[in-house]
């Protein structure tokens, strides 16, 4: 008998004894999780899933997949360039057994994607966590109501202090289309002299260029070879 199953956006046809690498599950090595969302088992279809079905699972490992590149160039404008690789985590499983009917009642730990908290299959085939359940019987409990203090006069919210320039920084607003806004952001990045704008680099210029979002305003404007002239005073 085989099954269709749906985890972490993507549907699996599975029968028992397979092998799977499915998106990162909440278990570790060892753990049995059951995969509730069940689009058909046998020859019965679900509108959209089988009420009562499931699959069940044993972890075997968390595991990444193979790496992948992502090359981004800017050629006309920017001058820069990026390459990032990312290999994405997934977990591996091996299909144990598959259920009809009463998965709703087996008080397996529901398969959930992500790194989050474990999760039961509750009575009603619905996923709930060991917090959750922690905090409704937290509110279930009555507390002792405690004496009401009296209410006292609230200070008045601080206002936020505004980055200030150090002693011995320069004036960043000499700088072509460099107001007050952007010399706030760059001070609160660490910039405050023309000698450090001037001793940016190619990599230097795209980082801050993205860090900041000023979408290519530093090589549009020249900043560079202006503060080499304002740094010699």
């Amino acid at each position: 008998m085989f099954a269709v199953l749906k985890t972490g956006g993507k549907q699996y046809k599975v029968a028992s004894g397979d092998v799977l690498r499915v998106e990162k599950l909440a278990a570790k090595a060892g753990d049995k999780v059951q995969f509730n969302e069940v689009l058909m088992v046998g020859s019965t279809v679900g509108t959209p899933t089988v009420a009562g079905a499931g699959v069940q699972a044993e972890v075997i490992d968390q595991i990444k997949g193979e790496k992948t590149i992502n090359f981004v160039k800017r050629r006309r404008k920017h001058s820069s360039q990026r390459t990032k690789g990312h290999r994405q985590q997934l977990t591996l499983v091996r299909i144990a057994e598959i259920l009809e009917k009463g998965a709703d009642k087996s008080g397996v730990m529901a398969a959930v994607s992500g790194a989050g908290t474990a999760y039961v299959t509750g009575a009603n085939g619905a996923p709930t966590s060991k917090k959750a359940a922690a905090a409704a019987e937290r509110a279930s409990t009555p507390k002792a109501e405690k004496p009401k203090a009296e209410p006292t006069a609230k200070a008045a919210p601080k206002a936020k202090a505004e980055p200030k320039a150090a002693a011995g920084a320069d004036d960043l607003k000499k700088l072509s289309g460099v107001g007050p806004a952007l010399e706030k952001k760059l001070l609160e990045a660490g910039v405050t002299t023309f000698a450090q704008i001037a001793a940016w680099t190619e990599a230097d210029v795209a980082a801050m260029d993205e860090k900041l979002s000023f979408k290519g305003r530093i090589e549009r404007e020249g900043w560079i070879a202006q503060a080499v002239e304002l740094a010699k005073g």
